[in-house]
């Protein structure tokens, strides 16, 4: 007997283990939920007969995105009593997720920040059809409503999150090169290399979710930005240091605070400008930056 055989129940879910949890993470923009739901769904999964399931994929996914709606219900009531704006937990991820420009695209900060005004069965409606491309008939089966209905969700989600993100999206290369002058001009003190970079209509939104100190809105306007950063550095009194780093696909920067990381910055680029600062500072969401987390749509 080989100790090294596992059953085609474990075999099937490890092999799809990575697609899950991006489905859950995307669905709910927490680590932490991810992996309890994953953890659900396979409670669930080693119950089925697998004599009568036609695809694995398809019915791993469907289990996973009940229990991941289940989750972001309760989830959305949690973020209703969030102290300030409600950032996704950011991931460092490996090169090969930023290669994939569409899977990127959709797996950014900014985006998931979109997608928190979707309610949870629209959210999950566009993950599952916009990112990991689920006929309407499988999200039906999973979310327990008809194709039509389906449909109609997609297109108010599409519709609902198409009118607040980039028409053109930055490519790597762009994304990449104004992340290295907003790190060049921040180090070096450069007001006027900062400014350069900014669109004047730059929105940064900070989470300390009550742990550390943030705006408590959106703060909007090259000039009130700069403002802002510049306050929170003095009223912090140490030394910062940046690194950049792959964040959910995307470029962007670690910052450390005397040596001890303070948070995770996450850029939107539009037009070789910087549209959008997303910064985490809560420490609860600062737990996988320092390892790379798989993620995949396949």
């Amino acid at each position: 007997m080989n100790d090294h055989l596992t059953d085609p129940a474990t075999e099937a879910f490890v092999a799809h283990r990575d697609l899950l949890f991006t489905v859950a993470y995307e669905m709910l923009g927490s680590a932490a939920d991810a992996e309890d739901v994953l953890q659900e769904a396979w409670l669930r999964w080693v119950k089925v007969d697998l004599a009568h399931v036609q695809d694995q994929r398809a019915y791993l996914v469907r289990i996973t995105t009940r229990q991941a709606l289940n989750r972001l219900r309760t989830l959305k009531r949690r973020k209703e009593a969030y102290v300030g704006p409600w950032l996704p937990e950011p991931l460092l991820t490996a090169p090969d997720v930023a290669e994939d420009v569409e899977l990127s695209e959709n797996l950014s900060l900014a985006l998931m920040f979109i997608l928190e005004t979707l309610s949870p069965t629209e959210r999950a409606v566009f993950v599952l059809r916009e990112v990991f491309d689920i006929g309407h008939d499988d999200i039906a089966a999973a979310i327990g409503r008809s194709p039509a209905a389906v449909r109609q969700l997609a297109y108010r989600a599409r519709r609902h999150v198409d009118a607040r993100r980039p028409r053109t999206p930055a490519s790597p290369e762009e994304a990449r090169a104004a992340l290295d002058s907003f790190q060049t001009a921040l180090v070096t003190g450069d007001l006027q290399g900062l400014l350069d970079v900014l669109a004047p209509d730059v929105v940064f939104v900070s989470d300390g979710g009550g742990l550390r100190l943030a705006a408590l809105r959106p703060v909007v306007g090259a000039d009130k930005v700069l403002s802002y950063m510049a306050g929170s550095v003095d009223k912090a009194g140490g030394t910062f240091t940046s690194e950049p780093m792959t964040v959910n696909g995307n470029p962007g920067l670690i910052l450390r605070l005397d040596g001890v990381i303070d948070g995770v910055l996450a850029l939107r680029v539009e037009n070789a400008r910087v549209t959008g600062l997303y910064y985490v500072r809560n420490p609860e969401k600062l737990t996988r930056v320092e390892s790379e987390t798989p993620l995949t749509s396949r």
